[in-house]
């Protein structure tokens, strides 16, 4: 745990389902958090869980104590604080844990796309490059042995990795700004909101991102109503959470519709948040007094779909960078070797 910036969603999710377990067991959480500080090895850690037991020492409770120390978001502190006045902490914890768990997940499943694309385009761009600046200088080399010399594609192709040595200066400064964009737009907190306001905007991958926000939704009502929040305290929370400017937008028409005296799940439905199937369940879960219980397992599902587009993205993306790197590479090697075998067959 890092006590210079925000815990990320892994750190929040280890934290609160340890937390949750020991709750649960009937430790109280100064008791619990001196278990986790003799069981931890890292300084930061230390500091942060020492700083937390000395403000609940000072009289403060739970949630003022995870305050106190600023790591912590502000989701996590309001929710945890409705926790504590409802008298159902552990509940709370337990369910933020598994929150944070399917947020992570996610972001992981979303690097691994990511990821995994980067290096095969990185990889094909750099073999292309040692085959025009290295491999088709020694055929013209061979060329001009022979009396003859490269012509059309190989030697367009040829002459562009001359212009790329000549330059290697210049194409450097460039891959290395590519690489300071890449760093902006994944590590840095503005970088990071400006990318998800492209994704969640673009055709091809808007789809996934409201997929994506109507899970974060199901789950942080779910959260808001373990804590003791009715519905229209719920979505005022949730709305702070969700981070995508469409799902905002439905969650103010839900809010709307509430004021004007239509039901939830009829709200939910004119909104457009869920499918008609999900609709359905949160109206009998609605009923039923287990509103809580269905929105984890619509949740679960968004999660689930949300893991399957990822999957299904990546395996097209695999099979496809490797064909096109075959075909660029044929092209080039054909180019060259096409015309040497006409040379070779003639002098023969």
């Amino acid at each position: 745990m890092n006590t210079t910036k925000k815990l990320t969603n892994e750190e929040l999710a280890s934290f609160c389902s340890q937390v949750a377990v020991m709750l649960r067991a009937g430790i109280t959480p100064i008791e619990g958090l001196r278990i986790l500080l003799s069981d931890t090895t890292d300084p930061k850690s230390q500091a942060l869980l020492q700083a937390i037991i000395d403000s609940i020492s000072d009289g403060n409770s739970f949630a003022e104590a995870l305050t106190s120390v600023g790591v912590f978001p502000e989701y996590v502190l309001n929710t945890l604080k409705l926790g504590e006045d409802a008298g159902v902490i552990d509940e709370v914890m337990n369910s933020l844990a598994e929150y944070y768990e399917r947020e992570t997940q996610i972001s992981e499943s979303i690097r691994s796309a990511v990821t995994y694309p980067l290096i095969m385009i990185g990889m094909m761009l750099l073999v292309i490059v040692i085959l025009i600046t290295n491999v088709l200088p020694i055929f013209n080399q061979v060329y001009e042995q022979l009396g003859s010399e490269m012509t059309g594609f190989a030697a367009g192709l040829m002459r562009f990795g001359t212009t790329l040595k000549n330059y290697s200066v210049v194409f450097i400064t460039i891959i290395a700004l590519l690489v300071a964009i890449v760093i902006y737009f994944t590590k840095t907190p503005s970088g990071k909101e400006n990318s998800h306001r492209l994704f969640t905007s673009l055709f091809i991958t808007k789809n996934f991102y409201q997929s994506m926000a109507a899970g974060r939704f199901a789950s942080g009502m779910a959260i808001a109503m373990t804590a003791g929040l009715d519905t229209f305290e719920s979505l005022n929370l949730v709305g702070k959470l969700v981070e995508n400017k469409v799902m905002t937008e439905k969650i103010a028409v839900v809010r709307n519709q509430l004021l004007e005296g239509e039901g939830f799940a009829d709200a939910i439905k004119t909104a457009g948040i869920f499918s008609n199937v999900n609709t359905r369940m949160v109206a009998v879960g609605y009923k039923s007094g287990d509103i809580e219980t269905v929105m984890r397992k619509i949740a679960d599902e968004y999660e689930r779909k949300s893991e399957k587009k990822i999957s299904e993205i990546i395996s097209v993306i695999e099979p496809t960078l490797v064909i096109v790197l075959s075909i660029i590479v044929g092209l080039i090697l054909l180019s060259v070797i096409l015309p040497l075998m006409g040379i070779m067959s003639t002098i023969g």
